[in-house]
């Protein structure tokens, strides 16, 4: 089976495995696990800001970087497909207790004018007023758009003029850096808290990172406890994060192109193919998912007609042009 469902099917590489097995650790829940703390430390660096907090998943990071910013009763806007409004079972919700508005872009784009209508300034207590803005880059239901990076800047002063906060969803922010070239830092400077993921491209079997000052840090680590995902010995898995950071960040380039290859298969506009995800509407999706396994290759129904390919670092050139052969035929 060619598995192009998502890029967190990837398995550790031998290598990464090594590294894991190598690491040293201590009690996390101390803040004693050194592989852990320079793990945080690195990511915290390459973003520009205080501090970070290494969690088990992307979704929890989410949760607790939207936390550090919104209190319950207030909301977060953010665009209409967006992984915190769409893919975490309502978390922000019914665990944090803040609610949402959104906007709608087909390819998951900044809108300033609807914000402007949307935005709700502090009226005293009779509604619900804004306090952060949201936005993911890159963005996974729309095929993985990049977000650009002026469009981003102009958000951050949209938010500064307003005195709200911005959060990015960055689980793909190493697929936006090698696409475009745009420095980490630069995406950083755009958020006022932002979450990472280490288990999509670059192949870490678990862990994301909430990024941010070090007091939105320390309140993210109680949360964290108190959610019952403090981690003891975990430097095994930040180590793998670190072995990933060193040598699974350039190469999301051959990700790009196997993607590219697979949407010209499919009979989408490869222009239109930022990163490493591919989409397109067929009538049947679900049936056509099932052709697909039938032929071979695991592609996943993301709607009632829309198809969803990823393309990651256990898919080579051969297995994508021997999955680009078989979409086309199908």
């Amino acid at each position: 089976m060619i598995d192009l469902r998502s890029d967190t099917v990837t398995r550790p590489t031998e290598a990464m495995r090594a590294a894991m097995a190598a690491a040293e650790v201590g009690d996390d829940v101390y803040g004693e696990d050194p592989t852990v703390r320079a793990l945080e430390e690195r990511v915290a660096g390459l973003f520009g800001h205080e501090a970070a907090l290494f969690t088990p998943t992307g979704s929890l990071a989410n949760v607790l970087a939207v936390a550090a910013v919104v209190a319950p009763g207030q909301e977060v806007l953010c665009e209409a497909r967006a992984h915190i409004a769409r893919a975490e079972l309502g978390a922000h919700g019914a665990v944090s207790g803040l609610t949402m508005r959104t906007w709608s872009h087909p390819r998951g784009q900044v809108d300033l004018a609807v914000l402007g209508e949307l935005f709700a300034p502090d009226l005293g207590p009779y509604f619900v007023q804004t306090a952060a803005l949201s936005v993911e880059n890159t963005h996974n239901f729309a095929g993985g758009a990049v977000l650009p990076l002026a469009d981003l800047q102009a958000l951050r002063a949209f938010a500064d003029e307003r005195q709200v906060a911005v959060h990015l969803d960055g689980a793909r922010i190493w697929n936006a850096h090698v696409a475009t070239g745009t420095p980490f830092a630069d995406y950083g400077a755009i958020a006022d808290v932002l979450a990472v993921c280490l288990s999509k491209g670059l192949g870490a079997p678990a862990g994301s990172l909430v990024v941010g000052s070090a007091d939105a840090i320390a309140a993210a680590r109680v949360r964290r406890k108190r959610l019952g995902a403090g981690m003891r010995q975990v430097g095994i898995l930040a180590a793998a994060g670190l072995h990933a950071l060193d040598h699974h960040v350039e190469r999301l380039a051959d990700d790009h192109a196997h993607a590219r290859l697979l949407a010209e298969a499919c009979g989408a506009d490869p222009a239109a193919v930022d990163t490493n995800i591919v989409t397109f509407d067929r009538a049947d999706a679900p049936g056509f998912v099932a052709r697909a396994r039938e032929a071979g290759v695991l592609i996943g129904a993301v709607g009632a007609r829309t198809i969803r390919l990823v393309t990651h670092l256990d898919v080579s050139r051969d297995d994508a042009e021997r999955a680009a052969k078989v979409l086309a035929g199908l």
